[in-house]
């Protein structure tokens, strides 16, 4: 992945920064490590099963950042520090259908044909991948997952029962990701894992989120615990008014373009400023969501007003927000002034190719082909998008996004040149390997679908 680099940041290595701005909405913000009353988010339904304990009793003997609370919270311990080992407690595990045959294969060995997972309720599994195919072998993942969470009483499982026509049945809920933060999975303050490099989304709720491979998601599934490494934290602040032609996955691409593919290995990326604070959730999820692509471990934004408003119809479990302290140590600092930012892709390239449209979820789905879109005559997405030439809007997936059967909807099959909305562009990662993928916004790739070319979106807005 190649960037067009922008002269918009400083960066300023220090061992001892500061949080730039205070936190005017602050909840449950934990300082010590002794019990104490502080007031916890609570929606009006019965309270969670198996609660875990804060960490343990003691005073906090250095400030901490909100991913190290997380993680000593976690590990009930007082204090963490970045490189030190810690046994976590793990609150959500998700798992897709792609890696559910290999995960179950793997704890029914180490476990016993007859063992149980750690926690029914908090196993999440979410076929998504490779479903909408008519690839045998691909169904088969689906019907390992379904076998395996029907042994297992497995309450949270989003099924794909009826393949015949390439529709979903209700219970299907679409991109993981999406479907985690919809179905009230991500909530502050908690520990969550997934067998897919891009659950760091779900860090846009404050919490710390990241992939995990199959055997630690074995390991996971029988005990609910991983031993992990705490990451140092980078912070990146981002002030300014948003321009109206750029969307959250401009600024990732900026930032991911000014510290490299490799900027953020192993560490945390915060986002704060007065533009992350400006954001909605799925903007956030969008910064988070391609961390990973910067090596890095988690992103996570702190959670404010706009999180516990998304929140509020989701879910009936309680949890308690963190925050970095004021005094914080961080690695390094970048600071970004949005308002001079521009449009970027990941690389640039004339281009012209046909248009696929691929929903997160059951519900846009149905709101593509429902809700007329004002000032339109009464038409809906679905009917502009198709009179425009686009292909009908698929069902719910990943679709393409990681290549899959042949017949995987807009999978590139032959050496094609793709503008890409979705988040990865390494050699072979939607189909063929000689494939070039060109990372853009939604503006952008709208803008370049209705010229051919790669088109700067300022043009139509």
């Amino acid at each position: 992945m190649a960037f067009i680099s922008s002269p918009f940041i400083t960066c300023k290595k220090d061992l001892s920064f500061s949080a730039l701005s205070s936190q005017s909405f602050t909840i449950g913000q934990r300082q010590t490590c002794k019990k104490t009353s502080s007031k916890k988010i609570v929606s009006v339904v019965s309270s969670q099963k198996n609660k875990r304990n804060p960490s343990a009793t003691g005073s906090t003997k250095i400030p901490m950042t909100a991913t190290e609370k997380i993680l000593a919270r976690a590990a009930e311990k007082c204090e963490v520090k970045p490189g030190e080992n810690a046994w976590t407690n793990v609150d959500v595990l998700m798992i897709n259908d792609i890696t559910c045959p290999g995960i179950t294969g793997i704890f029914k060995k180490q476990f016993g044909n007859t063992a149980k997972v750690w926690d029914r309720e908090k196993v999440v599994v979410i076929p998504d991948h490779y479903i909408f195919t008519n690839d045998e072998r691909a169904h088969r993942n689906v019907d390992i997952a379904r076998d395996f969470c029907v042994e297992q009483d497995i309450k949270y499982f989003y099924d794909i029962q009826d393949r015949s026509n390439f529709r979903a049945n209700p219970d299907y809920k679409g991109v993981c990701h999406v479907a985690l933060a919809q179905e009230g999975h991500c909530r502050p303050g908690e520990v969550l894992f997934g067998t897919d490099s891009h659950t760091t989304s779900a860090g846009a709720f404050g919490q710390f989120a990241t992939g995990v491979g199959n055997t630690d998601a074995a390991f996971i599934l029988g005990t609910g615990k991983i031993l992990l490494k705490v990451p140092p934290t980078l912070r990146f602040i981002l002030d300014g008014e948003m321009p109206s032609y750029l969307l959250a996955k401009d600024l990732i691409l900026n930032i991911i373009g000014e510290i490299s593919m490799s900027g953020a290995t192993y560490k945390t990326m915060e986002f704060v400023g007065t533009t992350t604070e400006s954001l909605s959730m799925e903007e956030r999820m969008t910064l988070c969501n391609m961390v990973v692509e910067a090596g890095g471990k988690n992103g996570i934004v702190a959670a404010d007003r706009t999180t516990y408003k998304y929140l509020e119809d989701k879910t009936s479990s309680p949890y308690e927000p963190v925050f970095s302290d004021e005094n914080a140590r961080f690695l390094a600092q970048y600071r970004f002034d949005v308002s001079k930012m521009e449009p970027l892709i990941a690389k640039g390239k004339t281009v012209k190719v046909p248009t696929f449209l691929v929903p997160a979820t059951q519900k846009v789905w149905m709101d593509l082909y429902t809700l007329e879109v004002p000032g339109s005559g009464g038409k809906t997405c679905s009917k502009i998008f198709e009179e425009a030439g686009c292909d009908p809007p698929a069902s719910p997936s990943c679709a393409a996004c990681m290549g899959g059967p042949r017949d995987t909807f807009g999978r590139l099959n032959e050496p094609q040149v793709c503008v890409s909305t979705t988040n990865r562009n390494f050699p072979g990662r939607m189909g063929h390997i000689e494939g070039q993928i060109y990372l853009a916004s939604p503006y952008t790739a709208a803008a370049s679908a209705l010229t051919g070319f790669v088109t700067d979106p300022r043009k139509f807005l």
